[in-house]
């Protein structure tokens, strides 16, 4: 998968120096376990101001969240994807504040939220249960293989911060 990266927010270059090889790291690990046909990925590490503003704008919702997925088209779980796959933003004290109050490192949740984007482009989701369910198995694998604890595991409730 080839990953463009683009960095609106500087303060990222200090809270994570190697997101890049984090971001290519991750993407590596979930397409050696969905054998993901060759696509095209975009990664903006934005501030929460830049996702506040992008998720009212596409999501009506008027408060910044960890991840934003932008898919080029809506794609089934399993279904190949074209050229290009979409887009991801992720808003750097969002994702400080979750894991400072999940007690995990920032690289292990931006790795973590750039595959739950990710699946998101390539059709999953958690809109029921069972959805849900497939989702984070995907999701707690993938993890496992970069030697990430289950993010899901001491959760009471399969709800947020994750789930964007």
């Amino acid at each position: 998968m080839e990953l463009n990266l683009a960095l609106e927010d500087e303060r990222w270059v200090e809270a994570l120096p190697d997101f890049e090889e984090l971001a290519r790291g991750a993407l590596l690990a979930l397409g050696r376990r969905l054998a993901v046909t060759p696509t095209e990925l975009g990664l903006t590490l934005a501030s929460d101001a830049a996702v506040r503003t992008l998720n009212a704008e596409w999501r009506n919702k008027d408060k910044p969240t960890n991840v934003l997925s932008f898919p080029a088209r809506d794609l089934t779980p399993g279904e190949a994807p074209d050229a290009l796959l979409g887009d991801l933003v992720l808003a750097l004290e969002t994702c400080r504040r979750e894991a400072a109050a999940e007690a995990k490192s920032l690289a292990d949740h931006f790795r973590h939220l750039v595959v739950h984007g990710t699946l998101h482009c390539l059709g999953y989701d958690h809109e029921d249960d069972a959805a849900a369910d497939e989702m984070e198995a995907l999701e707690v694998l993938i993890l496992g293989d970069l030697g990430i604890a289950d993010p899901y595991r001491d959760m009471e409730n399969h709800e947020e911060p994750v789930r964007a």
